[in-house]
């Protein structure tokens, strides 16, 4: 009897339960919730589908989109109508959608655009009309007053101009073309000077006067001159190995110092010391306060000595040869602290930078092309550069991180690089053969190098120390073409 009971009542109950145990309790007028409005069994399948300001808002830490709502065409997900697809195949593609994205799907037009307002649905900024923009706007503002980006940076400096050709230029008849001689240098009392054959002359800077310090004779020839750093006396090397000591104001020699047996082709002052490099190897240490002819003898190289650069705070002299070896000495060391042999040419070029201690640049001849740095307190090799050209010389300027290298085989060229990045600058062309000189003014703008085509030019390289400006076209002195002597 009670599985007749069960079968009538068409449901499936446990035995011993009955359908008359089962009630729904009506709640109480006074409930929080009226009868009118509880949801009947067949509205709980369209909760989802009930109106927002209906429903009580919550708050969750999950990010449950809409469907109905998101911009679908703007991500592609709504496939525009085309010609291919009509009949069936089109019903069947909205079959598709409607099954994939929900019954609400169906709000949307064939075209593919939502019924729905809301239009930031998955974006971060609002689209912008393509109608004027007020003139109180925020981009005609940052527009008006020079500002770009929103985060409103001002525009990138523009590149430093470096005039392609040089300021002046000089003849200078006789100016030899030896890769290992040094007949250039520019004193800190800008007075230029400058061997040619027997002589030596000097320039002034300030007013283009030409003087001529000494001529060596017949027998003799000038091989390297320096200034002192104060510039009060500049010393000359010859191709007799003597060194000789002149005050430059009043050309009048003050000493010679004898010890080498040939050509003294390169020579490096430091507060106190003059050192002279010699083709008979050899690098002499001389001191004007004592009556010796040099106080002390470097030995190391194999062949000539033509390179010689004292560090700026003079603890270290830097010395390279045409055995492609590459020395560092000490103050007080009779054997070299470092011997750095990863040229392949000979090493002429050298220089020490004015804005890191032991730091180290040199450059090699025709079969190296190569400019390489160099840590001294470890030995190691910091970077290398292949110039495509022998390296002649190197010169760092004391007002920016940059460097200067001239050339020779086979572009003849002038290049100024960054450290430490090695991008190249500027390249300066004008010389017909081997720039084999290179001196730097006494305020750090201007270099002037010296070929074997006997001119001298004077370019605009590096920025003042105060305003790095750019420099302009228009430098010291007028373009033009004078002679030295």
């Amino acid at each position: 009897m009670e599985s007749d009971q069960r079968r009538k009542s068409g449901l499936n109950l446990p035995p011993g339960m009955f359908q008359s145990s089962l009630r729904l309790d009506t709640p109480p007028t006074n409930s929080f919730l009226s009868i009118s409005n509880r949801a009947s069994p067949r509205s709980i399948s369209n909760l989802s589908s009930s109106s927002p300001s209906k429903s009580t808002s919550k708050c969750s830490d999950r990010f449950i989109p809409c469907r109905s709502s998101s911009r679908l065409h703007t991500f592609g997900l709504i496939d525009k109508p085309s010609p291919s697809k009509e009949g069936g195949n089109e019903s069947y593609l909205r079959l598709l959608r409607q099954e994939l994205f929900g019954p609400d799907f169906g709000s949307l037009s064939s075209a593919g655009s939502p019924s729905s307002p809301n239009r930031n649905m998955f974006r971060f900024k609002i689209e912008h009309s393509s109608t004027p923009n007020s003139p109180l706007s925020a981009t005609n503002v940052r527009r008006d007053f020079g500002f770009s980006g929103e985060g409103l940076t001002p525009p990138p400096k523009p590149p430093r101009k470096i005039p392609k050709t040089p300021n002046k230029v000089l003849d200078a008849p006789s100016l030899q073309d030896d890769f290992y001689l040094n007949l250039v240098d520019w004193s800190s009392q800008n007075m230029l000077a400058v061997g040619l054959g027997t002589c030596v002359y000097l320039w002034s800077a300030s007013n283009s006067k030409v003087t001529k310090l000494c001529d060596l004779g017949p027998s003799d020839s000038v091989c390297a001159v320096q200034w002192t750093r104060e510039g009060s006396y500049i010393s000359i090397g010859t191709s007799l190995g003597q060194v000789q000591i002149w005050d430059g104001a009043k050309c009048k020699m003050i000493r010679t110092m004898a010890g080498h047996q040939t050509r003294a082709g390169v020579l490096a002052w430091n507060s106190r010391i003059l050192s002279s490099g010699s083709r008979d190897r050899t690098i002499l240490q001389h001191d004007l306060r004592v009556s010796n002819d040099y106080i002390n003898k470097l030995v190391g190289h194999k062949s000539e000595v033509c390179g010689l650069k004292w560090s700026h705070d003079d603890r270290e002299l830097a010395s390279g040869g045409n055995d492609n070896q590459l020395l560092v000495w000490n103050q007080h060391s009779q054997q070299p602290i470092l011997k750095l042999t990863e040229h392949t040419a000979a090493v002429k070029a050298i220089t020490w930078s004015p804005h890191q201690s032991s730091l180290l640049a040199s450059g090699g001849g025709t079969a190296d092309r190569c400019i390489r740095f160099w840590n001294t307190k470890n030995g190691n090799q910091l970077n290398s550069l292949d110039t495509g050209s022998q390296v002649c010389n190197l010169a760092w300027s004391k007002n920016v991180n940059e460097l200067v290298s001239t050339h020779g085989y086979s572009q003849n060229q002038v290049m100024v690089w960054k450290y430490p990045s090695l991008a190249k600058v500027a390249t300066l062309t004008g010389h017909t053969l081997r720039v084999l000189y290179l001196a730097t003014s006494p305020d750090g703008q201007t270099i002037v190098t010296g070929a074997g085509d006997e001119t001298l030019r004077f370019w605009n390289v590096f920025p003042s120390v105060k305003t790095p400006t750019p420099v302009k076209e228009t430098g010291l002195w007028s373009l033009g073409r004078t002679y030295i002597r």
